[in-house]
């Protein structure tokens, strides 16, 4: 079966789909060399699933019904614009499926999300070293000029 064969479905999170969803979230933070602790894949999972407007919200993308990527999205205020902003905050495919655009497709959705609820601002971030995700990234969307910054780790 070719690539071009299989079919790709971008859907929200079920509670259901916990078992799939860690197992993504994982891979995600094993990408960027970070463990978090049970308690937090919980917190996480219950915003996910609230179905508050203010919260989380989770997609799911399957390849041959088999989930295979993740993307979470929060709507929040600006003081820039009437409108609520869209903050793509993770984004994840299975590295075995990657170039299937798996990526795009999640974040195509989470762009008719934004528009759906008319909040067409949506952005993201990315580390400077994740080359193959700017490549996505530069064909889906503008590179922002703005730096981040955070406040750094407490001492003590």
């Amino acid at each position: 079966m070719s690539p071009n064969d299989m079919s790709l479905n971008v859907r929200p999170l079920r509670e259901s789909d916990e078992p799939e969803w860690r197992r993504l979230w994982a891979g995600y933070l094993d990408y960027y060399e970070t463990e978090l602790p049970e308690e937090v894949y919980q917190s996480t999972f219950r915003r996910l699933m609230s179905g508050n407007e203010h919260e989380f919200h989770g997609l799911i993308a399957e390849l041959d019904g088999q989930p295979v990527g993740l993307a979470h999205y929060l709507f929040h205020r600006s003081c820039w614009s009437i409108e609520n902003n869209c903050y793509l905050q993770d984004l994840f495919v299975d590295p075995h499926v990657r170039g299937k655009s798996i990526g795009r497709a999640l974040i195509e959705a989470v762009y008719a999300a934004a528009d759906a609820a008319g909040h067409p601002s949506v952005y993201w971030q990315t580390e400077r070293s994740n080359q193959a995700g700017r490549r996505l990234y530069d064909r889906v969307g503008e590179l922002s000029p703005f730096i981040v910054y955070k406040r750094p780790a407490a001492r003590g």
